[in-house]
């Protein structure tokens, strides 16, 4: 997992229009919380945010003030709905050995068995907890000849050393759906399927 250093500075001036006046900057204005302390008001670089984030789960060495250097990971980003750029982001205060409870993108390869069938995500992401320094960037899952009716279950998914499931074995990651007969009823699933991909 990689680890990506950010200069942060903090911030005193609160409400929309300092949030505005944070953005015109070409900086993100944000939040550090947790392990009991006082949530730190922060702002960010907007270029080298963005291109962080870029990493699910990315672990942020933010150098605060060029007075202190702490550990995080994002835990909400918040983006303008029709640009796209970063509005605030919530930072998640981590240690070094810590466990975290974060979510990991499931990725798929192979190709299902022949006869037009749909893959469903039902889970985009797989809820799990890892040391905060060696978050998984993604987990991989081979869907080769699966055929409709077939589910991966979380159980069935390999993880890396040192992480566990955060969600109920049972529960399911992936299915196969027989395929439509209308041809808008195969459009729609289609759609979820790359925004869950996305």
């Amino acid at each position: 997992m990689s680890e990506v250093k950010i200069s942060a500075e903090t911030r005193t001036e609160f409400g929309k229009g300092a949030a505005r006046r944070v953005r015109r900057d070409n900086k993100v204005p944000g939040v550090l919380y947790g392990h009991g302390s006082e949530p730190l008001h922060l702002t960010l670089p907007g270029h080298e945010l963005l291109l962080a984030l870029r990493t699910p789960n990315v672990l942020i060495s933010l150098d605060i003030d060029g007075k202190t250097n702490e550990l995080a990971i994002p835990k909400s980003v918040q983006r303008d709905p029709l640009k796209g750029f970063l509005e605030h982001v919530d930072l998640l205060l981590v240690k070094r050995g810590e466990k975290v409870t974060v979510e990991i993108p499931v990725h798929t390869e192979g190709e299902l068995a022949p006869g037009g069938n749909l893959l469903e995500h039902v889970l985009a992401a797989l809820p799990v907890e890892a040391e905060a320094t060696h978050i998984p960037e993604q987990v991989t899952v081979s869907v080769e000849g699966l055929e409709a009716g077939a589910s991966i279950h979380a159980k069935d998914i390999t993880l890396p050393g040192g992480v566990t499931l955060a969600v109920e074995e049972d529960a399911v990651v992936l299915q196969v759906l027989a395929a439509q007969a209308e041809e808008s009823a195969a459009g729609e699933e289609g759609e979820g399927e790359e925004a869950a991909e996305a």
